[in-house]
């Protein structure tokens, strides 16, 4: 549950959509813990390396219980299951495209998966800490095998 807005990486609203959202998270009820969740809805097949000028949703959330009111202005998103590759990023915003590419250039094509068609995300947790060198978050990337129609 939470915000949303169109963007790019070209016109990137990520610190609009937070200093929306960030005064609005404690009027979401029932969540499942404190987490932050930056969440991405890209065309797909996610290009790689990214397209700057390529439109996608960028989504600014918090998990929530099924019962949970949904605040005026807010929406509710429910993510498809499927698999994940979790990976654990140490490090700003700033270092986290050696992450990515870790992920998208090293990792993924030796892997015995491919990306599938579901939101992308980071949970910024408790040792999330924004521009800070020791910030922590988890990267989700969503994955399907190979041989997966």
């Amino acid at each position: 549950m939470g915000l949303h807005l169109p963007m790019s990486f070209a016109r990137d609203r990520t610190a609009e959509l937070w200093q929306t959202f960030m005064p609005r998270r404690k009027e979401i009820l029932r969540t499942l813990n404190t987490d932050l969740i930056s969440l991405q809805i890209y065309p797909y097949p996610f290009p790689w390396p990214p397209d700057l000028n390529a439109g996608f949703e960028k989504w600014a959330t918090m998990e929530v219980t099924p019962e949970a009111a949904l605040p005026e202005g807010m929406e509710a998103l429910q993510v498809p299951p499927g698999m994940y590759a979790v990976f654990h990023h140490i490090g700003s915003i700033h270092t986290a495209r050696a992450t990515f590419a870790y992920i998208f250039d090293d990792w993924l094509p030796r892997s015995p998966y491919v990306l599938d068609d579901r939101p992308h995300f980071e949970v910024l947790g408790e040792k999330y800490r924004h521009l800070h060198p020791e910030s922590e978050e988890e990267i989700w990337i969503p994955i399907m095998h190979r041989d997966t129609p």
